[in-house]
């Protein structure tokens, strides 16, 4: 009986302790934002075919608006926890913002990020779902443009906030690719990294089309490279700083 009361209050201790230190790293986050002198305002866009949220966080107000997203593909995981961490930069460094607006979306394909799949929960690939003039039409596409929550959410959120440019992150191509309007921005954020400049082509349907050739907005995808798929976190952020503040500054 006493060495289990001896357990219980062990575990009563351990468990406070933890309380407070997640308590302690909330309250830290919560006065970085409070002290910030740029807005920072955390919307739930929408929902997934599974019901799962889609988050994204808004920081700044400035007129140079730049739109960062990840894991529209629920099985290219890498850029999402370096979008966490840009983000949390950007709060500790507000003066970042001065000028500018940052959106990030972590996560829009939360159903296939779970999964560990390229597609959503109707196996579609949300990357050849948009309203652009080169869309195909099928099962794998889509029957109709927009047919996703996922995508049409995303659609949404560059219609409302009209992005200056639009950085999205993919596996594993290994180059920095564009569309519509960027070659000067591409040729920037190349040499602000390891991957190579390379012109892909415009994918029938893909978000990439849409913004670059319909809404003649300059939008770079960054093809992360087999090896950048197995860095941590902290690997990731020390190789590709430098392209996500030249991002938003350019």
């Amino acid at each position: 009986m006493i060495k289990n009361s001896k357990c219980l209050f062990l575990f009563f201790i351990i468990s406070i302790l933890f309380l407070n230190g997640c308590n302690t790293l909330k309250s830290r986050k919560e006065n970085l934002i409070n002290n910030c002198l740029e807005p920072v305002q955390n919307y739930n866009a929408g929902r997934s075919v599974k019901g799962k949220k889609i988050n994204y966080t808004k920081l700044g107000s400035g007129q140079n608006i730049t739109l960062l997203f990840a894991s529209i593909h629920g099985s290219e995981r890498a850029a999402v926890p370096l979008l966490n961490h840009f983000q949390e930069y950007l709060i500790e460094n507000c003066n970042l913002l001065n000028g500018n607006t940052v959106i990030i979306v972590p996560v829009v394909n939360p159903d296939g990020l779970e999964k560990k799949t390229r597609y959503n929960s109707n196996q579609i690939d949300l990357n050849r779902n948009f309203p652009a003039d080169n869309r195909i039409n099928n099962n794998r596409n889509g029957r109709f443009a927009l047919s996703e929550p996922e995508s049409y959410i995303l659609y949404k959120i560059v219609n409302m906030y009209k992005p200056s440019r639009v950085i999205a992150f993919h596996e594993a191509l290994n180059c920095i690719d564009y569309d519509g309007p960027a070659d000067e921005l591409a040729k920037r954020l190349a040499d602000k990294c390891k991957l190579p400049l390379h012109k892909v082509g415009a994918q029938p349907g893909s978000f990439g089309s849409y913004v670059g050739l319909e809404l003649n907005i300059p939008i770079i995808t960054v093809e992360f490279s087999k090896e950048d798929s197995k860095k941590s976190e902290s690997q990731l952020w020390h190789d590709y700083k430098d392209l996500l503040l030249e991002s938003i500054s350019y």
